[in-house]
């Protein structure tokens, strides 16, 4: 009788895998800050079905939507220890079939993780584009698109193996954080490689590598005191996503009915006298036609979509998120699982893309504004992108006059407008990333140029991104498409001629930009009064800009020329900076350079002075 019985169970066990296609999470971990557990169960008309679990967990709440292929079963798992426990599923008090689930034991201080902060350097990669570790997975048959390295817009086969083969070349580089792309499965038919139009988010892409691939990279990235930041995408999914093709429920996107396109006029999420149709076209419209849009409204779609996101910083060991197009969330919604998140890891960086030009419409999406005060917002959000320097960047070094709003003027100006962040030090800074103009494009690959935006990066507030291939001057044309600000990285793939992961394998003009950018980076690391220092700037006299990082125990002064001409300009005027300091020791050039009388610089030059 006792075998009769295992076999039974066993059976009903094999039952259950054939009738639940999908459980997601896949699995937890015990002591979580919220102890309550809200599993999907997916499978065919399983709603009919009353579901229990042993070990004398408490099911607190079971929800079936109008799909019967769903149920949502939320347990209690405050005190239960990491174990294995099975789930039945009655049918007329009959057990119908059994799933087994697992609780795990968390890492030790999990909660506590260190996230990047401005004492970091990012660097974003597109990881089709960046390195071919296993040609073996290029192409997937269980896929749509097959890869094609001769299609500028296709897949090239680029993925998790060619990163981790690459470590040293980052590190040399003086990255500390890697913030990729996202890596999960993207199943469209075309220009799958960008990995916004997410098709499975519990599962990295084939053709990237394995969910374990990602847990490796995370844990080799840490080996070098890097910390790995996924880019998490909460607006929409793929159009190819399995659960939008038999959705739990009819609101589980947003619907109009059917398609209907975002204005992208994020200003009417706090425009008081925005229509709400206006507002609501913004939210709620569709990014493109191939992205459903999520609606964060939605308490099932929202808790699905913040236990994803914490299941991945548990399980890949994360350190930070970037969240793609915060701002055309469901404004409640994104501020509940950024929240959410960040009461799980109270040290937790996330970085939201506000892609707007105005300081206090970016600064209002930013933790704790004063500006969102005013309407009784706040979006829990720790770091918004700087949009602004990023404009102004973009332009003003082919700015040979300083007018009243030109040339270094337009750096100077984004600065004053500092005090409207609620903490500035947590703001990310950039030049360039995956989905602007390429900056050695815009500039002609003009080094001098490239100096100068990277000097102010690597020494002003907030946090500096790198986009891949700048360092060896990489360009590529926007105007021709995203394709061409997203080349291979050269060397990424057996046959390349030109191996820029390597001395030996760069060209003299990809060494200069290297050394230069690996020089800034590296000597920033350990330089708290870059980190956390008070900043003092000058206004541009003849296009020369002077600023200083200071605190109780250092002083760095940097002086940027973007004129076209040599300037020779007096230091008497920057006395309440330079009070006992005599020189300063250039990190670029290595040079010693006084600061008691004049100073004479090179058109488009820069100096970075340490001072003693």
């Amino acid at each position: 009788m006792k075998k009769l019985f295992s076999l039974l169970l066993l059976l009903a066990t094999f039952t259950g895998l054939a009738q639940i296609q999908k459980a997601e999470p896949p699995f937890w971990w015990r002591g979580m800050h919220n102890p309550e557990l809200q599993i999907m169960f997916y499978g065919k008309d399983i709603a009919k079905y009353t579901p229990s679990v042993s070990n004398n967990i408490v099911i607190t709440n079971v929800v079936k939507t109008e799909n019967t292929n769903y149920m949502f079963v939320t347990i209690d798992t405050k005190n239960i220890p990491a174990s294995d426990f099975t789930f039945s599923f009655k049918d007329k008090n009959k057990v119908a079939f059994t799933y087994k689930y697992s609780l795990k034991q968390r890492k030790a201080k999990s909660a506590e993780r260190e996230s990047y902060d401005a004492s970091d350097m990012m660097y974003l990669i597109m990881p089709d584009r960046f390195a071919n570790g296993n040609p073996d997975n290029d192409t997937n048959k269980s896929l749509n698109e097959k890869a094609d390295r001769n299609n500028p817009g296709g897949r090239h086969g680029g993925d998790i193996e060619g990163v981790i083969k690459n470590l040293d070349y980052l590190e040399e580089l003086g990255v500390t954080a890697l913030w990729s792309t996202p890596l999960c499965e993207d199943n469209d038919k075309g220009y799958s490689y960008h990995g916004y139009a997410q098709t499975d988010v519990y599962k990295i892409d084939p053709r990237y590598g394995t969910n374990e691939d990602y847990v490796r990279l995370s844990a080799e990235l840490k080996k070098r005191d890097m910390k790995l930041v996924m880019d998490y995408v909460t607006n929409h999914w793929g159009a190819e996503h399995w659960m939008y093709k038999d959705l739990p429920t009819y609101d589980w996107v947003h619907q109009f009915p059917g398609y209907s396109q975002s204005n992208y006029r994020m200003t009417t999420q706090f425009d008081p006298n925005a229509s709400k149709t206006d507002a609501r076209q913004c939210m709620d419209g569709w990014f493109v036609p191939s992205m459903p849009d999520l609606n964060q409204s939605n308490p099932l779609v929202l808790n699905y979509l913040t236990q994803n996101a914490i299941w991945w910083i548990e399980y890949a060991d994360l350190g930070g998120f970037r969240v793609d197009t915060y701002s055309y969330n469901d404004k409640a919604g994104i501020a509940k699982w950024t929240k959410a998140i960040t009461d799980e890891y109270p040290y937790f960086n996330i970085v939201g893309e506000v892609w707007m030009h105005d300081q206090a419409q970016m600064a209002y999406w930013q933790k704790d504004s004063k500006i969102a005060a005013i309407q009784s917002y706040n979006s829990y959000l720790p770091s918004v992108m700087d949009f602004t320097l990023h404009d102004a960047l973009g332009n003003v070094f082919n700015e040979d006059k300083s007018g009243w709003d030109s040339g270094m003027q337009k750096v100077y100006d984004n600065f004053t407008n500092d005090f409207l962040y609620p903490n500035i030090n947590s703001i990310l800074i950039f030049a360039e990333n995956h989905d602007t103009g390429r900056f050695n494009e815009i500039y002609k690959n003009d080094f001098n140029k490239y100096k100068m935006a990277m000097t102010i990066l690597a020494t002003v507030r907030g946090i500096p991104q790198l986009y891949y291939g700048s360092e060896i001057g990489m360009a590529g044309d926007k105007g021709k498409g995203d394709a061409d600000i997203r080349r291979d990285f050269p060397g990424g793939w057996k046959g390349d001629t030109n191996n820029a992961f390597t001395k030996a394998g760069r060209t003299a003009e990809q060494q200069k930009f290297f050394e230069l950018t690996s020089k800034l980076f590296t000597w920033r690391k350990g330089k708290d009064v870059i980190h956390q220092g008070k900043m003092t700037h000058y206004l541009p006299d003849n296009n020369v800009y002077v600023y200083f990082r200071h605190n109780d125990k250092e002083s760095v002064m940097v002086v940027v020329n973007n004129s076209n001409e040599s300037r020779t300009f007096g230091t008497a005027r920057f006395a309440e900076n330079l009070k006992g300091y005599t020189a300063g020791n250039d990190v670029i050039t290595g040079k010693n350079v006084s600061v008691t009388g004049d100073i004479t610089m090179e058109p488009k030059s820069v100096l970075l002075l340490e001072l003693k």
